[in-house]
C-alpha cells in the first residue's frame, strides 16, 4: 500500500506561496494592419462613392488633372458646376495649352485662388513640350510638373494610374489621427509625414491602390467629418481608436487661425454713352493677379474718403451706391461701389461692353460689381 511522504506533515498546507506576478494592462488594442484596412476601405468606396463628372471608368488622365487642381482649397459643389464647361472649352492638354491665358482665367471665374488656373495652363504646356501632350504616369514625373505637389503627384499616379503611391489631404490626415487615436497638431509638418507613411502602408497593401486613396479621401470629406463624423457608417469603425475611447470631437486638435487682416477696396462704376464701363487688369502677382476689375482703390489701414475717391477716378463727382464684404483665407476685404461721373480712361484703363467683360477673367466681387449679383 503507498504512503504519503510524512517526513514534513503539513507542508503542503502552511509553506507560503510566492505571490503571483501582476498582470500587464492590456491598454487599448492597436489598429489592425495595413493587409485587413485596404481592403475595407476598397470595399466602402465601390459602393458608395459618389457620382463626380471626373469619376469616369476608366479614368481619363487630363480631366483627373483638371479636377485635382480644381479641388484645392475649394468646394466640391462649386468644382461640379465649372468642371464640365472648362474641359468643354479645352478637352485636351493641347487645347489648354494653346489657348491665351485670358482665356483661361475667364473660364476659371468662380472657383477662386486664380494661382492654380495659372499652374494648371503651364502644366499642359509642360505636358506638350516635355511628354508629348500625355499626361505622365509616375509620381516622379508627375511632380517636375509646374504646380504639382506631393499630394497631387500622388493621387494622380494612385487613381489614374494605379501606382501604389500615398495622397495625403487634411481628409486623409483626419481620418488616419482618429483611426490611431493620435494626437498630433493636425498642420504640423511632422504629421504629414506620419500620414504619409501610413497612407503609403495602406497604399502598399491595396489591391487597388487608387480605390485606397480616394477612399480615404471620401471617408473624410462625407463620413468621417470635422465636426460630426458618422461613425456608424465608417468601414473601419470597429478599428477606430478615437471611436473606441470617444475622443472624434478633439481629434484632430483645432488649427492654429491665420491672422486676419483687412483690406479696404473701392471700386468706380463709369458707364459711357455706348454702355461701355472702364475696367483694368491687376497685376500678375498677389492677390486676384492678372485678373480683371473696375479701377479700385486698395488701402490696408482705412476706408478712403470720397475726396479720395473722386481723385483716383479723375472724376467730375463720385456717389456711393454699394458696400459688402468678402472674406478670403487671411483677409476680410471691405468694398465699396462708387458710381462716377466723367472719370478718365488712360493707358491701363479701358472701356468694355458687359458681354466683353463677361468673357474676362473676374473675381466674385468684380463679377458682383460689374455684372451684378
Amino acid at each position: 500500500m503507498g504512503h504519503r511522504d510524512q517526513s514534513n506533515p503539513g507542508s503542503a498546507r502552511n509553506t507560503p506561496r510566492a505571490p503571483a506576478a501582476p498582470r500587464p494592462h492590456p491598454g487599448p488594442p492597436a489598429p489592425p494592419e495595413p493587409e485587413s484596412l485596404a481592403p475595407a476601405v476598397e470595399r466602402w468606396f465601390a459602393a458608395a462613392a459618389r457620382d463626380l463628372p471626373w469619376r469616369t471608368h476608366p479614368r481619363d488622365p487630363y480631366r483627373s488633372l483638371v479636377s485635382e487642381l480644381m479641388l484645392q482649397q475649394t468646394q466640391v459643389a462649386r468644382v461640379i458646376d465649372r468642371f464640365d464647361a472648362f474641359v468643354a472649352r479645352f478637352p485636351t492638354a493641347r487645347a489648354l495649352a494653346a489657348a491665351d491665358e485670358q482665356e483661361v482665367l475667364a473660364e476659371w471665374s468662380g472657383l477662386g485662388y486664380y494661382r492654380r488656373a495659372r499652374l494648371l495652363h503651364a502644366c499642359a504646356r509642360a505636358i506638350v513640350a516635355d511628354h508629348a501632350g500625355r499626361v505622365p504616369t509616375t509620381a516622379a514625373e508627375l511632380r517636375s510638373l509646374p504646380g504639382i505637389g506631393a499630394y497631387t503627384a500622388g493621387a494622380l499616379a494612385s487613381i489614374v494610374f494605379g501606382k501604389p503611391e500615398p495622397a495625403v489631404d487634411g481628409n486623409v490626415i483626419r481620418v488616419l489621427l482618429r483611426l490611431h487615436g493620435s494626437e498630433l497638431a493636425q498642420d504640423a509638418p511632422a504629421t504629414r509625414t506620419w500620414a504619409t507613411d501610413h497612407a503609403r502602408a495602406l497604399a502598399e497593401a491595396a489591391d487597388d491602390p487608387g480605390a485606397v486613396a480616394e477612399g480615404l479621401m471620401e471617408l473624410g470629406a462625407t463620413v468621417c467629418t470635422p465636426g460630426a463624423p458618422k461613425c456608424d457608417a465608417c468601414p473601419l469603425r470597429a478599428s477606430c481608436v478615437a471611436r473606441r475611447e470617444g475622443t472624434t470631437t478633439t481629434i484632430p486638435a483645432p488649427k492654429t487661425r491665420a491672422k486676419v487682416s483687412a483690406l479696404f477696396c473701392d471700386s468706380i462704376l463709369d458707364e459711357d454713352t455706348r454702355g461701355r464701363l472702364l475696367v483694368e487688369r491687376r497685376p500678375t502677382a498677389g492677390m486676384w493677379g492678372g485678373l480683371w476689375q473696375a479701377p479700385t482703390l486698395e488701402q490696408p489701414d482705412r476706408a478712403p474718403t470720397a475726396a479720395d475717391v473722386r481723385a483716383f477716378a479723375r472724376a467730375r463727382s463720385v456717389e456711393r451706391v454699394e458696400s459688402f464684404e468678402h472674406k478670403t483665407s487671411h483677409r476680410l476685404v471691405r468694398f465699396r461701389v462708387w458710381h462716377a461721373t466723367g472719370a478718365r480712361a488712360g493707358s491701363l484703363r479701358v472701356r468694355r461692353s458687359r458681354a466683353q467683360i463677361a468673357e474676362l477673367g473676374l473675381s466674385n466681387p468684380q463679377r458682383r460689381i460689374l455684372l451684378g449679383p
